[in-house]
């Protein structure tokens, strides 16, 4: 069987360690700078806490790096890759072509690169190019069909790393400004306001309104759960779970999910069992009702009525009375403390559970709860709780084998260890002296192992229970010190300049700092532009974001020549687009 990897968020050190614990072969995590999520810093010392407990399951530790960044702090971010590498971070994720540089120039340790999908790394031409380069891993943008992702797989030698679940970018990521011409907030420095869960009204050139107050630019979160099995033979080794501001139980729910769909497919990349004490479903964490966005062709990705989270679909009210309300259903459970959304008069509205008698349900507040509306449970509170408790541990298999005095130990990566047991006298009782030798050498407790088997050839020697007790600490812990020792850590391999796919480049290159431009000479591409961060972008109409989301195909308009506009809820303008020939859509600036 394949091996592939499940690579999960983490916002913080105990959101990285339930994430090992559910089955994560890597996490993500950002440092406290040069993360897209400014928001989910940690320091130096948590990493380091991280990567000590994930080596120890061999599961892989990624810093994000993948903002564009100054020249001052180009060379911050250059001492901050040099901690990391230190600390045994396993690879840095980038956007910035001047760490690349950087790289190139030996400045920094060979600690493997990534290419963020902040790179744009959409088309066959880019992905290439950074595999010319030597690039390790290239993270693909989302947007791409299983067939296309097959394509990359097939040309590349570097790894393939594909978003399976999580929230959507509208946009191609590294390509919005959206967020920066409205506020100064650039998506590509970890600061996005998110402007395109806002409400937009659509219109025409004679100010007809196609849409009026809509969410035009939200898109339902990603859930590719289904086509794993084509996603694996296409070629990825990589599966990658969006949320580094997600909570832990969002994290341990997800990340349980995944780790059993993976299994039925494919071998895990790093060791252990995972022993659940729940059962996951995705649909009982945040979520904006679910698409598979572009993976087998065009369907309806988007929810224009709200970006709040919709959570599970519980089933339709049948009847109303004055302070309850029953459903159609009664196979899903219900409980005091849910809480509960529907739409109405195209709102979401929300309310809280406060008891459930013989199907009926009492909320906190009954705003236009009717006969046949949908309700949703975006909170489960037995299950949060469930999660919150959760005691899911994962453990490493290992087999325990006594001969001649010599108590041996192997672990399922063949690691193994022995230490010499004294002799002092024989066991007066043999059979039950090799009883208690089993059932103490089982009790591995607290401990990161769980034993297969225990092999004993031969007479014990008789030994107290606190000896045996003791034994079993100490060649626990010599094991883990050669687990560790024999971690299988990767290097980054040296790189190389290649062609670059353009001759020119404008503000799209999203070029911050002078080595970032001198790295695009040195791949024979000119730089025309800076970035758009800058504020000397002159061209007008200048593209704000480009995105394959089409509100022509949404409202059935492909053929209409009609020019579309949005309206922002400030009364903002911004013109619309359209490039049918790759199904594409672009907000222009005013």
């Amino acid at each position: 069987m394949k091996k592939v990897e499940l690579l999960a968020p983490a916002k913080d050190k105990d959101t990285a360690i339930s994430a090992i614990d559910c089955g994560a072969d890597a996490v993500y995590i950002g440092a406290l700078d040069f993360g897209a999520r400014k928001n989910a810093s940690n320091s130096i010392e948590d990493i380091k806490s991280i990567v000590e407990y994930a080596h120890r399951f061999y599961v892989k530790v990624h810093v994000t790096i993948n903002t564009i960044l100054t020249d001052g702090e180009l060379q911050q971010a250059k001492e901050l890759i040099k901690k990391l590498y230190e600390i045994g971070v396993d690879a840095i994720i980038v956007q910035d072509m001047g760490i690349i540089e950087l790289a190139m120039r030996g400045e920094i340790p060979p600690i493997v690169i990534h290419a963020s999908t902040q790179c744009d790394n959409r088309k066959l031409e880019k992905v290439k190019f950074f595999d010319k380069l030597g690039i390790s891993r290239v993270i693909l943008a989302r947007e791409l069909s299983v067939e296309e992702i097959q394509k990359v797989c097939a040309s590349l030698k570097a790894e393939v790393e594909t978003f399976i679940h999580g929230a959507l970018c509208v946009s191609y990521s590294g390509q919005c400004y959206l967020s920066q011409y409205i506020g100064g907030r650039s998506a590509n420095r970890g600061e996005c306001a998110q402007p395109c869960r806002k409400k937009y009204t659509l219109v025409d050139e004679k100010g007809n309104i196609i849409a009026k107050d809509k969410h035009l630019l939200s898109m339902r979160d990603f859930n590719a759960s289904e086509h794993i099995p084509k996603l694996i033979e296409a070629g990825v080794k990589s599966f990658k779970i969006e949320g580094r501001l997600k909570d832990e139980n969002y994290v341990k729910n997800v990340v349980a999910y995944y780790r059993q769909k993976i299994n039925e497919c494919c071998e895990k990349t790093s060791s252990g069992k995972v022993f659940l004490d729940f059962t996951p479903d995705v649909n009982k964490s945040f979520n904006r009702g679910f698409t598979d966005y572009f993976l087998t062709g065009r369907k309806k990705c988007y929810n224009f009525d709200s970006p709040k989270a919709l959570g599970e679909r519980l089933g339709v009210v049948k009847k109303v009375y004055k302070d309850c309300f029953e459903l159609d259903s009664s196979k899903v459970k219900v409980n005091s403390q849910d809480g509960l959304c529907y739409y109405s008069s195209d709102e979401l509205c929300g309310c809280l559970v406060n008891k459930v008698e013989g199907g009926r349900i009492f909320p906190n507040k009954m705003n236009n709860i009717k006969v046949g509306e949908v309700i949703y449970r975006n909170l489960d509170f037995e299950f949060e709780r469930q999660l919150t408790n959760s005691k899911t541990k994962r453990r490493i298999k290992i087999d325990f084998r006594y001969q001649s005095g010599i108590l041996s130990v192997v672990d399922e990566d063949n690691n193994t260890v022995q230490i010499d047991v004294e002799i002092k006298e024989a066991a007066k009782n043999p059979d039950k002296m090799r009883e208690n030798f089993i059932m103490q050498m089982k009790k591995t407790g607290e401990s990161d192992f769980y034993v297969q088997d225990i092999l004993i050839i031969g007479e014990l020697p008789f030994m107290p229970l606190a000896e045996i007790n003791r034994l079993r600490r100490e060649i626990l812990d010599k094991l883990m010190e050669e687990r560790l020792k024999n971690y299988p850590r990767e290097f980054q391999k040296p790189l190389k300049y290649a062609q670059f796919p353009m001759k020119n480049y404008d503000y799209h290159a999203n070029v911050y700092n002078e080595l970032a431009k001198i790295f695009y000479s040195k791949c024979n591409c000119e730089i025309s532009e800076k970035a758009f961060e800058c504020g000397m972008v002159k061209k007008e109409n200048a593209e704000l974001m480009r995105t394959k989301h089409c509100l022509k195909y949404a409202f059935n308009m492909c053929k209409s020549t009609k020019k579309l506009f949005l309206i922002d809820e400030k009364g903002k303008k911004y013109p619309l687009e359209f490039d049918c020939k790759n199904c594409e859509m672009l907000i222009l600036r005013p």
